[in-house]
């Protein structure tokens, strides 16, 4: 297994595919040998042989996906579909007819039936990304097909069966969300049977010289272009950058130096100032709290104001009453904010549900 040198002593490295390819083949053609890539190896192999629910967490860019796909080839299920649905890329009125399917007629649109991702993964995996974002009125239909692998399509009554093994990925803190209100505690603790945590590019800088090497020779069989050796000074800012975006952006960066580059010799574009992940951050964490006090503060508004009771606002939000009233006071919501506005839904149509 090759490892990184001290990067003051880096020299050119010369492209070799036979060297790169069996060293990512002895990981299940995952590229690197780091320890906090091992570890999740030995995760992976150690569980991919039960049916046992996972979450895989991780910041953006650290291949999730590609470890349920691996997950999935090691599996017993690997001979059926391994199904693959983001919850951020549906609009949310459609969420249930995607995952559970609908019958013709079912509602404004639906001219034939469809079959929904559950259905189409009876007998291998489903794989729900970025699960965090799946609103809180679909949780409790999710925790019943993960309890008693059973549901119905929009529009009918008829219990449909699927025998499905499930992994959810987030980039997201699930737990803050839980305590937020914005997540079920019981889903994400049937979720959460056996986290994997995926560690960032920064925490296992020893794989950037196996990655670098991968990625280059991909985009350079890729764009017909090419190029033999890559300098040493351009592979020790590979190594010391803090790379926010993880694998993604390493790979993206590469293919950028390989459209750049002519002679033979891999040239490195600008690469982001470190600062601008601070700044993103920040940014990021402020509209989290915002979208948690806007959710929080519609829930309070389809309730009255009511905070206590079977139809209170602590109910339909899964918390308890003193958990609620602590974060109502830690997001600066008051009983004039709960009264400022009506609930923000269309005249024409009522609010939704979000009781179990």
């Amino acid at each position: 297994m090759n490892t990184m040198r001290e990067t003051s002593g880096m020299d050119a490295q010369t492209l070799y595919p036979g060297d790169e390819a069996s060293s990512a083949a002895a990981f299940h053609g995952i590229v690197g040998g780091s320890r906090a890539l091992r570890r999740v190896i030995r995760l992976v192999e150690t569980v991919a042989t039960t049916d046992t629910a996972i979450l895989i967490g991780g910041e953006t860019g650290t291949g999730k996906e590609l470890i349920a796909d691996l997950i999935h080839r090691l599996s017993a299920r690997q001979r059926g579909p391994l199904v693959k649905f983001n919850c951020t890329a549906i609009p949310a009125g459609l969420l249930e007819s995607e995952l559970f399917g609908h019958e013709r007629g079912a509602f404004t649109g639906a001219i034939a039936r469809r079959i929904g991702r559950f259905e189409l993964a009876n007998k291998g995996t489903l794989l729900l990304d970025e699960i965090g974002d799946l609103p809180l009125e679909l949780q409790p239909k999710l925790l019943r097909v993960l309890e008693e692998q059973e549901f119905e399509r929009v529009g009918s009554t008829q219990t449909i069966r699927s025998d499905v093994r499930v992994i959810a990925a987030t980039n997201r803190p699930l737990e803050e969300l839980v305590d937020a209100g914005a997540f079920r505690a019981d889903l994400y603790y049937r979720l959460n049977v056996f986290p994997i945590d995926l560690p960032p590019l920064r925490a296992r800088a020893e794989d950037i010289p196996l990655l670098v090497r991968h990625f280059v020779m991909h985009h350079v069989q890729k764009l017909g272009r090419r190029i033999d050796s890559i300098p040493a000074e351009v592979m020790e800012k590979l190594v010391r950058h803090p790379w926010p975006g993880n694998v993604r952006e390493l790979q993206h960066v590469l293919h950028r130096a390989v459209i750049l580059s002519h002679g033979g010799s891999l040239l490195l574009p600008p690469l982001e100032a470190p600062g601008t992940l601070a700044a993103r951050t920040a940014t990021s964490a402020e509209r989290f709290e915002d979208a948690v006090r806007g959710h929080i503060l519609e829930v309070l508004r389809e309730t009255n104001g009511v905070v206590a009771g079977p139809r209170g606002a602590a109910v339909r939000l899964g918390l308890k009453r003193t958990t609620l009233l602590s974060k109502m006071e830690k997001l600066g919501i008051s009983p004039a904010d709960v009264a400022a506005a009506p609930p923000r839904f269309p005249i024409t149509q009522s609010p939704r549900s979000i009781a179990v």
